[in-house]
């Protein structure tokens, strides 16, 4: 009979102390450590903190990808921190394209506002799901897995995303195997590339080694 009693006061306590604080606004003239920002005192705490205006205009897409993404995310945004959810804005300019990439910290849902995106994502299990998605079509990618977009059509496109934590992070995998010092060796070796290739690709992206 105690453990059960126990078990509810317990259950009680930490319901009430995640329900002490309302919000935890990024203080971000503050450094930003592995445990994230500390948060802004409340009396600090404008409505200003909770507006973003950053997506309201279109990103550079002149670069080697043709696309670029706007991020709405902690270290910009203060008042999304501590809410778990963050959004971004992506611009792709024809033939634009973000590579095979992942978030490791979130989830992630697409809404297309214009144009045409191929769209997809690769399972644990090797399985591919993708689709080219039109206006007003939403797409979810699972937390972690690998996953694209490119421009489908003959108009620039843009979309908007949503994520499941306020930094859900980014790794895109052409530049964490061609944008580095890894030896060309090694990527030659694990990745069954040629010589030739993997020279040229980190010549492409800035690579060396």
């Amino acid at each position: 009979m105690i453990l059960p009693i126990f078990l509810i006061f317990s259950l009680l306590s930490s319901t009430s102390n995640a329900a002490v604080q309302d919000f935890c606004v990024a203080d971000l003239t503050g450094p930003d450590t592995p445990t994230g920002f500390v948060c802004k005192k409340p009396a600090a705490v404008t409505v200003d903190d909770f507006v973003f205006s950053g997506l309201g205009a279109g990103g550079n897409t002149s670069n080697i990808i043709k696309a670029a993404v706007t991020p709405a995310f902690a270290d910009k945004f203060g008042g999304v921190n501590g809410l778990g959810i963050s959004m971004a804005r992506l611009d792709l300019a024809v033939g634009g394209v973000i590579p095979m990439h992942t978030h490791p910290g979130g989830s992630e849902v697409l809404i297309v506002v214009s144009g045409s995106i191929c769209a997809g994502f690769i399972s644990s299990d090797n399985k591919v799901y993708f689709k080219s998605l039109k206006k007003g079509d939403i797409m979810a990618f699972p937390r972690g897995l690998l996953h694209f977009q490119i421009n489908a059509g003959g108009t620039p496109a843009l979309a908007f995303v949503s994520f499941s934590s306020e930094r859900p992070g980014l790794q895109i995998l052409d530049f964490a195997l061609f944008a580095n010092d890894l030896p060309s060796e090694i990527i030659e070796t694990t990745t069954f590339l040629d010589d030739a290739q993997v020279k040229k690709l980190k010549g492409v992206l800035g690579g060396t080694g």
